[in-house]
This record gives C-alpha cells, sequence and structure tokens, in this order.
C-alpha cells in the first residue's frame, strides 16, 4: 500500500518540483523496487484532485482527468506509470487505484489523530486549520474564497471520514486479482460547502471561531464531489460515518489530548 506523499494543494503551487520529485519520482522507484523484489500487488493512493474541475458533477471513475495543480498533476502522472507498468510483459500485477476525495476524522479509539508539522499548517487541511483556531493556536480561521459558483460562495467538497477510508483498503486489498486494474472514486457521494464544514466544527469544538474572509486559494476549485456507484457494487463499500458534526467531534477529542501532535505533553 503506497499512501507516502506531500500532498497540500497550495504547496504544490509553490514548489512544484519537489511535488513531482516527492510523488511522481518516488513512484517510480516504488515500482522498480517491487520489479527487483517479485512483489505483484499495489494498492496506490491517488486524489480526486486528478480530475482537475470537470464540467459535470458528481465526478466518475471515468470523468476525463485534466488536473489544475501541481499536486493533481503529479499523482495523474503517478498513475500513468503504474498502469504502463502493469501492462508491461510479465508484470502480472494486481492493482487497485483508490482516488481518495477530503479526509476527515481521526480514529475513533483514539490511537491515531493529524497532527502535520508545523510548517505545513499555513497549507493544511481545513479541519486542522479549524481546530488550530479553536485552541487558539491561531487567532482565526481563513477561508479562502467567497466569490465561486455555488450555493453561499464558497468551495465544495466530499469530506470522506478516515475510518471509511481504511475500510476501502482492506477491501481493495482483499479483491486485487492478478493482471487486473481497478480505479475507485472513494468519498460519500455528497458535497458540503466550507461554511457548512465550518458550522460543524463549531459546534463538534463548542468554540465561536473567528473567520476570515479571504481571496481564493491558487490553484483551487469549486465544487468537487463523488459518485462512489462503483465502489458500492465491485467492493462492496460505502461510506458509514458520514455527519461532519461527529466526524470532527470524534478528531476534536484526538486533537485536545495531543496538544504536541505525536510529540511530548500528551493530556
Amino acid at each position: 500500500m503506497h499512501f507516502a506523499a506531500v500532498a497540500y494543494v497550495g504547496e504544490s503551487t509553490l514548489e512544484p518540483l519537489r511535488y513531482y520529485h516527492n510523488i511522481t519520482s518516488n513512484t517510480l522507484l516504488i515500482l522498480e523496487a517491487m520489479a527487483s523484489h517479485g512483489v505483484k500487488t499495489l494498492i496506490y493512493s491517488s486524489t480526486c484532485a486528478t480530475y482537475g474541475e470537470p464540467e459535470k458533477m458528481p465526478i466518475t471513475e471515468a470523468t476525463p482527468q485534466f488536473p489544475i495543480n501541481p499536486y493533481g498533476k503529479a499523482k495523474k502522472m503517478a498513475e500513468d506509470i503504474i498502469l504502463d507498468f502493469s501492462k508491461s510483459k510479465g508484470a502480472d500485477m494486481a492493482v487497485m487505484i483508490l482516488r481518495y476525495f477530503n479526509v476527515i476524522g481521526s480514529d475513533p479509539e483514539g490511537r491515531l489523530g493529524e497532527a502535520p508539522r508545523p510548517e505545513l499548517r499555513e497549507h493544511g487541511r481545513i479541519s486542522g486549520a479549524c481546530f488550530d483556531a479553536a485552541l487558539g493556536v491561531i487567532t482565526g480561521l481563513k477561508v479562502k474564497g467567497t466569490d465561486y459558483p455555488t450555493t453561499d460562495g464558497t468551495c465544495i467538497r466530499d469530506y470522506i471520514d478516515v475510518t471509511d477510508l481504511v475500510d476501502a483498503h482492506v477491501k481493495a486489498l482483499n479483491k486485487a486479482e492478478p493482471r487486473k486494474v481497478s480505479i475507485y472514486n472513494v468519498g460519500t457521494g455528497r458535497g458540503r460547502s466550507v461554511n457548512e464544514f465550518v458550522d460543524a466544527c463549531k459546534k463538534a469544538t463548542g468554540v465561536n471561531i473567528k473567520i476570515e474572509y479571504l481571496s481564493r486559494r491558487p490553484g483551487d476549485y469549486a465544487e468537487v464531489y463523488s459518485d462512489p456507484t462503483k465502489i458500492n457494487k465491485e467492493l462492496n463499500w460505502t461510506a458509514r460515518y458520514t455527519d461532519l458534526k461527529e466526524s470532527l467531534s470524534v478528531a476534536w477529542r484526538w486533537q485536545k489530548s495531543h496538544p504536541s501532535g505525536y510529540g511530548p505533553n500528551r493530556i
């Protein structure tokens, strides 16, 4: 299972070469190592960012891929390399490519949570920024973009709980077949706006987070949400943790008990 990658859209526009090296070049190295050691099964973490900004919603696996930022482009290139390698003579690969939508949440049993390095907070995910604002680490939450062609002007995303994501990987591994490549969207099939997300975060934390509205973030897109029909039918997978407030409440418990992330000073 190849999870490792830098994964921040905004940062990718500032450091594109780092993203192409980390995502695309390193995936090539992994495939070379797999070939050398006879490893035949690959579950690859890809992203809905490979689709760019499609004309039609929801996004299916057949939606054309036209990524608009270096993160999405690097993942698309890595996918292409995997597909080409899987077709080569003697590869006999069992490949599952999972295109994640926007991941949130934490392990319900409190063992794992999200703790990005401090220098990545500026480019991080909205849930991390909400929690930082609730904890007082930052003075407020910066919402970037209020003039998108959506119901409330903020971006719409498909938020998938990490526990559901784990389940998708287990089912993908169990269904992986030699000489076959399968590609799946992993999302709930429902889009929620940034404003909806912020309201849920306020309720989950009990903190009236201060909001600052700014201009759009480079490389972002207005609306992205999945059609999970294929993964529902073929892997018998359906997102179960779809209550935004509940997913954020679980993640918030971890954040409060781990103010230093995985470092010392846990509560």
